[in-house]
């Protein structure tokens, strides 16, 4: 495995990720969120459908109606709505910040539900990326601000998906998944119109949201390569660095400067990610050492 080239193309993938959380931002400027998520939604899930029917896979399949897959697009949902509606709410940085604590409700999602078993480093571990989460949202302090719980909602209802799709049948595409997932995004868009009277874009918003629906796609392809080219644990610590980007973004575009208490809740989620990340390739490791090898059985 070339895990030098698996982290950059990680790194590559969360700027692209970012750059799209940018265009997104500005054009909410002008443009009810709506009309972005059903343009961002039907997009992405029309290319990802051509790109499974090539393969021979449809998307009009009653797999899409398997328990696992309906928990995934739930998931899926409510995170993409909470993440898309707090970046016209929050901060770019302190929304970010929140959705690193992802990894972390993977893990939980894991112990209790996949079975997974763990010790005390990574209790200890997960303990601590959530005093960060409380930190970065300061509760009962005259800093809080409500909105920053959809920051929260969106890891919450990413890390469902992820769990989901951990156990997602093998019989089932990951672009017909894709798919799915974007059409999801689609469907929260329509029920926002409901909410609010729709303002179409423009020329400029439209192409700032097709680049949008682009960087999104390729940052998708390019954390998938990511993912099959480098050991998982040598890679998967660089989805950090889009809270670097986040950061710098927020800075350049929206002249926004995360407060100190925003950092020193994020360092403590980051930290608290690489540690369980890192501990379980150890333990990983571990268990491989340690699996008897069968003996060779001579012909008789």
């Amino acid at each position: 495995m070339d895990n030098l080239r698996g982290a950059a193309l990680m790194v590559l993938a969360m700027g692209l990720f970012a750059s799209e959380d940018v265009l997104v931002k500005i054009v909410s400027e002008r443009v009810t969120l709506g009309v972005i998520l059903v343009g961002l939604g039907g997009v992405g899930a029309t290319i990802f459908a051509i790109m499974a029917a090539a393969r021979g896979h449809s998307v009009f399949s009653r797999r899409f109606f398997h328990p696992v897959i309906v928990i995934r697009n739930l998931g899926e949902l409510v995170g993409t709505a909470c993440f898309v509606i707090g970046l016209t709410l929050v901060p770019l940085g302190l929304l970010s910040a929140l959705l690193q604590a992802n990894p972390l409700f993977v893990n939980i999602g894991a112990i209790f539900f996949l079975g997974m078993t763990v010790g005390w480093r990574r209790w200890l571990a997960i303990g601590i990326g959530l005093v960060g989460v409380v930190i970065i949202l300061r509760p009962g302090a005259e800093s809080f601000r409500i909105e920053a719980l959809l920051g929260l909602g969106a890891a919450i209802g990413l890390a469902v998906r992820d769990v989901a799709t951990r156990i997602t049948p093998k019989d089932i595409h990951p672009l017909q998944t894709s798919s799915w997932g974007f059409f999801m995004g689609m469907v929260s868009g329509a029920v926002l119109l409901f909410v609010e009277p729709p303002a179409l874009p423009g020329a400029s918003d439209a192409g700032l949201l097709l680049g949008a629906t682009a960087l999104g796609m390729m940052g998708y392809y390019a954390l998938t390569r990511a993912m099959q080219t480098g050991d998982v644990p040598s890679v998967t610590p660089f989805r950090y660095t889009r809270l670097v980007y986040a950061i710098f973004f927020a800075l350049v575009f929206f002249d926004e400067v995360p407060d100190v208490w925003t950092l020193v809740g994020a360092a403590l989620i980051v930290g608290a990610g690489l540690y369980t990340i890192i501990r379980e390739a150890r333990v990983s490791r571990a268990a491989r050492r340690a699996k008897p090898v069968a003996s060779p059985v001579r012909p008789t």
